[in-house]
């Protein structure tokens, strides 16, 4: 069963009617589409097994508590405030394309983001370079060519990132890039916000603190590779991060000291096929969303016992097997554990 975001269910649908016209058979993928009613139902419902979810740490704390009550297996992936700390040595085309690339695509509406860039000792120079490359971002519909972003989701959405970039400017960060007033042709009543980039930021600042889920990068600085990690690794969230850098010994030793889900070193999104995880508040579970960890959520194990001689087995040619530990005549009777799957598991798309 897959539960999309009511507020974009489309890509979700599309998805689902691509695995009905590959021939998937009737009933074994569900779409249901509601709010906070259709997943309080989802996580009660006593033919529901296990529960995968990603999206805001609110509801996924809801997501995960309540289903958890009801005797539910439960992974909750949920907010991210992820880093990206650039080293002087590191490449400076590379290093500043792939910060306003993963800063801004989709508008800053997605889980792996950059949100915040840290620059330590001399790469804090770099920053008026990447404000730069921010200004020559194009804003658009989405359809256009050579769009880089479009709009938020919702006029709520649009007010809420508005409203946290006021209170950056009144807690004292300077707006180097501001795209709240950007006016899109064609598109008069759209929700858009241009790229906006924040200096001085420092972390008891609230956009430093709150997943804005919108494009808005906050930049700060950070004197040596030490403090750039204590500084990550005090964020309460732990979803992803990237380090930029030419150093094999600056690479070890922060893949090695960082307490985050996901380590990119010299990109800035570390989300590779069947890697997907997170750490600290960014997520709730002990097993991860892909490859063999969700296998084993998926999978609920049996280990039948009998008693020695007690049942005749289905079938000799089956379960009868040569040992030659001591007797190559020997023959012995095996019955192996058996796992069954949980067929009842939902996931659904990131919720807002």
């Amino acid at each position: 069963m897959l539960k999309p975001s009511e507020q974009d269910p489309l890509s979700t649908m599309e998805l689902v009617e691509l695995a009905i016209e590959a021939g998937i058979s009737p009933g074994v993928l569900n779409v249901v589409h509601g709010g906070k009613d259709v997943v309080d139902a989802i996580c009660t419902h006593p033919d529901i097994k296990a529960i995968s979810f990603v999206g805001s740490t609110a509801v996924g704390m809801h997501v995960y508590n309540l289903a958890s009550q009801h005797g539910k297996r439960v992974q909750s992936m949920m907010g991210a405030k992820n880093h990206s700390v650039v080293l002087p040595d590191a490449d400076k085309e590379q290093t500043l394309n792939a910060l306003a690339g993963a800063g801004f695509g989709a508008a800053g509406q997605r889980c792996m983001v950059t949100s915040v860039a840290v620059f330590v000792g001399a790469s804090k120079d770099w920053v008026p370079e990447l404000v730069e490359r921010v200004k020559s971002l194009k804003v658009n519909g989405g359809t256009e060519p050579n769009t880089d972003l479009g709009p938020v989701v919702s006029k709520a959405a649009k007010q809420r990132i508005l409203g946290l970039i006021g209170q950056g400017v009144e807690e004292g960060a300077t707006l180097a890039f501001d795209g709240r007033d950007i006016d899109v042709k064609g598109y008069e009543q759209g929700n858009f916000i241009g790229p906006t980039v924040f200096t001085n930021v420092n972390t008891d600042m609230s956009i430093y603190k709150t997943e804005i889920f919108g494009p808005v990068l906050c930049v700060l600085e950070a004197a040596t590779l030490d403090d750039a990690i204590e500084l990550v690794n005090r964020n309460p969230m732990g979803n992803g991060v990237g380090l930029f850098t030419q150093s094999g010994a600056a690479a070890h030793k922060f893949q090695s000291e960082i307490d985050i889900g996901q380590v990119g070193i010299n990109i800035p999104i570390p989300v590779q096929a069947f890697s997907f995880t997170g750490s600290r508040s960014s997520k709730l579970g002990d097993l991860g969303p892909y490859g063999k960890q969700v296998v084993q959520f998926s999978t609920r194990r049996r280990k039948p016992s009998p008693r020695a001689g007690s049942t005749t087995p289905p079938s000799t040619t089956a379960s009868t097997r040569r040992s030659r530990c001591g007797n190559k005549n020997r023959s012995t009777t095996c019955e192996s554990a058996s796992l069954v799957w949980d067929t009842w598991a939902v996931r659904w798309p990131r919720i807002c």
